[in-house]
């Protein structure tokens, strides 16, 4: 095992997480990105997530944390009506190396943001142009 070049993640205690760490640092040639989210830079991100300011800031940071971390989030709208925010879907897809509580920390964290700001969730469904027109 090499050692990275940046400060990693303390892994999470044994039977607790099912990130596979361990087996991604082994891993020649894996991509180790998101291994640079500590604990301290998780709350950084969480922090900044729950206060963003408009879709198009929701974007850059899914764009960024793609680009840096290798962090994939997909967020779509329910098939049916969207009554609340529970009709947004977001997922963060399954990466080696990124904690449970991490996947289920960053969904919650944007939700709250877009609760904090309604127009965002508007913004969301307008992209698929449920306002227009109006």
């Amino acid at each position: 095992m090499t050692p990275l070049p940046f400060p990693v993640r303390t892994e999470c205690p044994p039977g607790a997480c099912v990130c596979e760490r361990d087996a991604l640092m082994q891993t020649p040639g894996g991509d180790t990105r998101i291994l640079q989210l500590t604990q301290a830079e998780e709350k950084k991100l969480i922090t900044r997530l729950e206060s963003i300011s408009s879709l198009a800031d929701l974007r850059r940071m899914q764009k960024r944390m793609q680009q840096q971390l290798g962090i994939r989030i997909a967020i779509s709208l329910s098939p049916n009506e969207v009554r609340t925010l529970r009709g947004i879907a977001i997922l963060v897809e399954d990466q080696r190396g990124l904690c449970r509580k991490t996947r289920q920390a960053i969904p919650a964290a944007i939700k709250k943001g877009m609760d904090q700001r309604p127009e965002i969730a508007y913004e969301l469904l307008d992209e698929g142009g449920l306002f227009a027109g109006s």
